[in-house]
């Protein structure tokens, strides 16, 4: 499960974005409901890794909010406002917004693992002090893994986000124009000839405007990157079982 956190940049010396961006992720999430949280922060729960790799993106375009992502357990049943829920993906995503906004002059968003403490079990029986020892030393060296290989996949999967967010933080007007329709056009399409020639068409423009457009703007290499990022999500997501809450 995945625990979004969005807070506005410079809100003091700025309008309140956040009804405009609640009716926006509206549309980009079909489980995920977000809310107001507190003051101009939205949070919201989100099921899927690609709709998280959406979400994020989409809010890193405007250059106005800071994306924390927190990976993990919930508390079920969830509540009915986000606002209400907890468990550790929660508290994870409180930290990663934290370490977004310590982020703010590069690409301002982090992801972060969080992990829930388990109790290694005793052997059955009248086991002895040396087997239950074992066990415990065991169980806790194959936890103390898991949170390594659950936090790495956390690093890497923000590590690739944050690649593909230079790429949409950095295009310009007239690029963002062409990507726009090429994405009405064939939403997801890399850009071939066909699609190309039909954003041409839409926009009044040569192909090889168009072209030149789709180059410079990074949209064929973020639209091949994306799998790898939501790839990453869902892989320390399927790792929550047995990690420790220390390894937030």
């Amino acid at each position: 499960m995945y625990v979004m956190t969005i807070d506005q940049r410079g809100s003091t010396g700025d309008v309140d974005r956040v009804p405009g961006l609640l009716k926006e992720l509206a549309g980009l999430s079909t489980g995920g409901r977000f809310e107001r949280s507190v003051g101009d922060e939205v949070q919201g729960v989100v099921e899927r890794a690609d709709e998280v790799v959406d979400i994020a993106l989409h809010a890193l375009r405007s250059g106005r909010w800071y994306i924390g992502i927190g990976v993990g357990e919930v508390d079920l049943p969830l509540p009915a406002s986000p606002r209400e829920g907890s468990g550790p993906a929660f508290v994870a995503a409180r930290a990663a917004v934290d370490r977004a906004k310590a982020a703010a002059a590069h690409v301002p968003l982090a992801v972060v693992a969080g992990g829930r403490t388990r109790k290694a079990s005793t052997p059955a029986g009248a086991a002895s002090n040396a087997a239950a020892g074992t066990a415990a030393s065991a169980a806790g060296a194959a936890a103390s893994a898991n949170g390594t290989a659950r936090s790495q996949a956390a690093a890497n999967a923000e590590a690739v986000l944050r690649l593909i967010g230079r790429l949409v933080q950095d295009r310009t007007a007239a690029q963002w124009k062409v990507v726009d329709v090429l994405r009405s056009v064939r939403h997801g399409a890399n850009g071939t000839h066909g699609t190309q020639k039909i954003a041409a068409q839409k926009l009044g423009i040569t192909e090889q405007s168009v072209s030149r457009a789709v180059m410079r703007s990074g949209w064929q290499e973020e639209w091949a990157a994306r799998p790898a990022a939501e790839m990453l999500l869902a892989l320390a997501d399927s790792l929550m079982t047995g990690t420790t809450e220390g390894d937030t």
